[in-house]
């Protein structure tokens, strides 16, 4: 290994390490990331498209993480619910500008299983578990007051905190990777560009032009 000036052996910066596997790197990232943004470590921009091929972005937490992929959760009926239903691919672009880095995923898309979607919900404050009954997420809302009362409903519906069940259209999807790339801030535009490729069950590593 060559760690000469800070580089390693393939003459990017030390930050890149010398993991074979992106999600061990992306681990050590995220732990970084950790200590130093201020809010929402875990915030993350994820890309998916419609029928027609038209984009649509939004950011989201991130809330599991596995050699198998990135874990978030939603309502399977707003639009990206139906999107990843339909198209079952996305991407993912995590920005840390503290770190003055990002890493951008790309994949297919899976449903966690009950008991994952189940465990996570449960772990979720009182009123989070009553908004994912209440809000009929990304459809027309004629006036705000419409949502507030159905959020007082499902209160008395649900007046025990500790038994919310999980709503049925209410899960988790999780991003398998095909391709992880690792970006890093360069002063004038001379970033710094690792990529992890997939194939089969290896990963391919190659620094990519800024």
């Amino acid at each position: 290994m060559n760690q000469k000036n800070g580089k390693n052996s393939l003459g990017i910066d030390i930050c890149f390490e010398e993991q074979d596997n992106p999600i061990e790197l992306f681990k050590k990232w995220f732990s970084e990331a950790e200590k130093n943004e201020i809010n929402d470590p875990n915030a993350v921009a994820v890309a998916t498209s419609d029928n027609n091929n038209q984009p649509n972005v939004r950011m989201v937490l991130l809330k599991g993480l596995s050699d198998k992929g990135f874990v978030f959760f939603t309502n399977f009926n707003s639009k990206k619910g139906s999107e990843l239903k339909t198209i079952q691919k996305a991407s993912m672009c995590f920005h840390w500008k503290s770190l003055r880095r990002q890493v951008r995923v790309l994949g297919k898309v899976e449903e966690v299983s009950s008991k994952e979607a189940d465990d996570y919900y449960n772990s979720r404050p009182y009123k989070n578990k009553i908004s994912a009954w209440a809000s009929s997420q990304s459809q027309v809302l004629e006036k705000r007051e419409i949502f507030l009362e159905k959020i007082k409903e499902f209160e008395k519906k649900f007046p025990n905190q500790n038994k919310v069940p999980r709503p049925p259209h209410w899960s988790g999807w999780r991003l398998l990777p095909k391709e992880i790339e690792f970006w890093l801030d360069g002063e004038g535009r001379i970033h710094e560009r690792l990529n992890y490729r997939k194939n089969k069950d290896k990963w391919i590593k190659e620094i990519l032009y800024p």
